[in-house]
């Protein structure tokens, strides 16, 4: 069966799944095409930061035209393909992709700290993108804000201690879905199949993120 040609639809589509911080997999999967077509478009059409639909669409017309094939992608180096892989891992981790790339571009800036018009600038998204993953990563520990007084801007920062707030952050979460859960189980009585097994994972949780926080205090001095 030959091979189905993207679409001026299909690299909208494309585009749109980008903007959205969707994964190449997530992609590849809505429009029904092999993860490495998806791949391979965007990698001839400027990368993920620079894919424009119609630019895409127009440069393959005038190859088809041409009857030449599609030039090669060029050479990654090596540091953005170790860069493009910790990125990934975030997002396969569970961290929207945005707020994955500021997180990075943070953790390479000099002094741990950039303004949103140097995220925007540099990572090539929209002002309300970077205002969406500062939030995420403010609210789960990985950043904070602090108020430049003399330009009346706000910086986002990362510093080495940022590690042990998300740690902090994380177990307050896992504490207050431990008590939902032993309030839905004592609802359901403890000893009834649903609250036992409720109270069996409560508790699981519970000493989980205890010993979490206790290895994280320990070993906090390495981040100083």
């Amino acid at each position: 069966m030959p091979r189905r040609r993207l679409t001026q639809q299909d690299r909208q589509r494309i585009a749109a799944g980008l903007a959205d911080g969707l994964s190449y997999r997530e992609i590849a999967r809505r429009l029904d095409r092999p993860t490495s077509t998806i791949t391979r478009e965007i990698a001839r059409n400027g990368g993920p930061a620079g894919y424009r639909p119609q630019q895409a669409h127009q440069a393959t017309i005038q190859r088809a035209r041409r009857g030449t094939p599609a030039p090669p992608p060029a050479a990654t180096p090596p540091v953005a393909t170790m860069e493009h892989e910790i990125i990934e891992m975030a997002v396969g981790a569970g961290m929207p992709r945005t707020a994955a790339r500021v997180h990075h571009d943070l953790m390479l800036s000099e002094d741990g700290r950039r303004t949103a018009a140097e995220l925007t600038q540099r990572l090539n998204v929209s002002p309300a993108s970077v205002s969406v993953a500062v939030n995420y990563l403010v609210q789960h520990g990985y950043a904070r804000r602090e108020r430049d007084p003399r330009r009346r801007r706000d910086l986002y920062v990362i510093d080495n201690d940022a590690w042990h707030g998300s740690v902090v952050i994380s177990r307050r979460q896992t504490l207050e879905t431990v008590r939902a859960m032993m309030a839905v189980a004592e609802a359901c009585g403890l000893d009834s199949p649903v609250g036992e097994r409720l109270a069996k994972t409560a508790a699981f949780l519970e000493h989980v993120s205890l010993d979490m926080i206790e290895s994280a205090d320990r070993w906090r001095h390495l981040l100083t």
